[in-house]
């Protein structure tokens, strides 16, 4: 950032410019050098307590703490002397030493930054005889999270977490010594919007999520980003899915949900709605085309949407505007809605386009916001009024298109019954079955936000592109690939690719 102030200091040897202020951890770490650590986390102050990140600095008799010595002018800094590497290993030997051997079926096995700490700076025999402490195992500490106290390290990344970003405190570091343990206060259970970051946070496997625990090893699992369309926050999230062995078949393909980094969004973290984003993804799903809401075997959705086209053409040029309708919603991105705006009101004519999406929900004031879209400000930039359209307007149109499920929202399903048992031609368009499918004469399958590619602009204005998480189901395709191949059947150019 211009304007913020640096110094300068040598690491291993190496000249390193970092901001006045940092430590010299975050320094070492922009500069690309590991420094290992389990207590520290950018998002909360250093407390020092694992003491894995001890450094030799020129000029002091003892090693510091890399995670709580600020940078300043002219310091010289080795990370990797025989002093700290023998360090490392004693800091290790004792977080050891009464730990379970529990990485064969240890959640956090491929992920946890124990092991890959001793496989890089450890790599030494067991002196210890005694027998390792015994400890509860299987603790509940609320929203599907499950403590293991033998796998604890104490870091004490959960407390701080719930102290200092959720402001709920519900849990603590209780007893001395070898007899210290996290816990709730008072059999009172972490239950916060946010539950599911202490698993992410936590370096061992102490905290699992149960909804995850013993499904599937997580060096199995493909990381991909992606942004959460489930609030109009934005959050930056990584989905994790699993294809192929060990995947059974008809299994889940995504395991989790988990939060990714954007410092102008959500920093660190998700909530637990997104989190859950795992169901909309891979849950609910219709199997292909449907007729009245029965499974058409076989039938390509292209050759099922010259039907569509047919519809739209049978309607004359000038009686467009009064007889077509279309219902929009703001889970498209804003390359689907360029191309909409194209398709129906450039090229159509349209005016009787309407939105139709979730119901709000209500704001928690940390990430989670009420309206339960990503996309509505790219609705307005695309000139659209994201607005709800009456029964009335359904009922008038000679041919209705109707994108997504949130009609089901709004009106009951008899309303919506008697509402288009009057329209003549009707086609939905939904990633997910529901009650609308058997009230359109046909129902496309469509991907989800994760399955494509695009643009969203969350409440704060920040525009986010981001690319396809994982393949759509077969048959599923992205309402971008439906717009396109409507326009080309309508003999429309959109001026983008052809994907018919």
């Amino acid at each position: 950032m211009s304007g913020t102030k640096t110094v300068a200091l040598t690491i291993d040897g190496r000249a390193v410019t970092a901001p006045e202020g940092a430590n010299i951890l975050r320094a070492a770490e922009q500069a690309g050098i590991d420094i290992p650590h389990f207590c520290y986390h950018p998002a909360f102050a250093a407390e020092g307590n694992c003491r894995m990140c001890l450094v030799e600095i020129e000029g002091l008799p003892k090693l510091e703490l890399a995670c709580s010595t600020p940078v300043r002018e002219g310091l010289v800094v080795r990370t990797a002397t025989p002093r700290v590497e023998q360090a490392r290993r004693d800091v290790l030997e004792f977080l050891l030493a009464d730990h379970p051997l529990d990485c064969p079926v240890c959640d956090k096995a491929g992920e946890c930054q124990l092991q890959d700490h001793y496989d890089r700076y450890g790599r030494f025999p067991g002196r210890f005889v005694e027998a390792k402490q015994k400890k509860d195992k299987l603790v509940r500490i609320g929203r599907g999270l499950v403590l293991d106290r033998e796998r604890c390290i104490l870091c004490a990344r959960c407390v701080r977490f719930l102290r200092n970003v959720t402001g709920t405190g519900e849990l603590g570091v209780f007893e001395r010594g070898a007899r210290a343990e996290i816990g709730i206060f008072e059999d009172v259970p972490v239950d916060n919007a946010y539950a599911g970051n202490l698993v992410d946070i936590c370096p061992v496997g102490a905290i699992t999520a149960e909804d995850f625990r013993f499904q599937t090893r997580a060096w199995f699992l493909a990381r991909k980003p992606s942004v959460c369309p489930l609030c109009s926050r934005g959050c930056a999230i990584v989905v994790e899915s699993v294809t192929g062995y060990p995947l059974p078949e008809a299994k889940r393909r995504v395991y989790r949900v988990t939060a990714g980094q954007n410092p102008a969004v959500n920093g660190y973290w998700i909530c637990d709605l997104g989190r859950a984003g795992r169901h909309d993804i891979d849950e609910g799903r219709p199997a292909g085309l449907l007729r009245k809401g029965v499974a058409v075997d076989g039938e390509p959705w292209q050759k099922a949407l010259a039907e569509v086209t047919a519809a739209i053409k049978a309607v004359p040029g000038s009686d467009r505007p009064a007889r077509i309708a279309v219902v929009l919603n703001a889970r498209l991105t804003c390359e689907e809605l360029a191309r909409a705006k194209a398709l129906f009101v450039t090229g159509l004519g349209l005016d009787r386009i309407s939105f139709a999406d979730r119901t709000p929900g209500t704001a928690d004031g940390l990430l989670v916001t009420a309206e339960r879209v990503p996309n509505s400000r790219g609705a307005f930039a695309a000139g659209f009024d994201p607005r709800l359209p009456t029964i009335e307007e359904l009922t008038g149109a000679t041919v209705l298109l109707v994108f997504g499920s949130g009609l089901a929202a709004h009106f009951s399903e008899e309303a919506l019954g008697r509402a288009l048992a009057a329209v003549p031609s009707k086609f939905l368009f939904a990633a997910h079955a529901g009650p609308l499918d058997r009230l359109f004469d046909l129902a496309f399958p469509l991907a989800v936000p994760a399955e494509k590619s695009g643009t969203y602009i969350n409440v704060g204005g920040v525009r986010q592109s981001f690319e396809r998480a994982l393949s759509p189901p077969a048959g599923a395709v992205p309402e971008g690939e439906i717009l396109t191949c409507l326009a080309h059947g309508l003999g429309l150019n959109l001026g983008d690719f052809d994907v018919c």
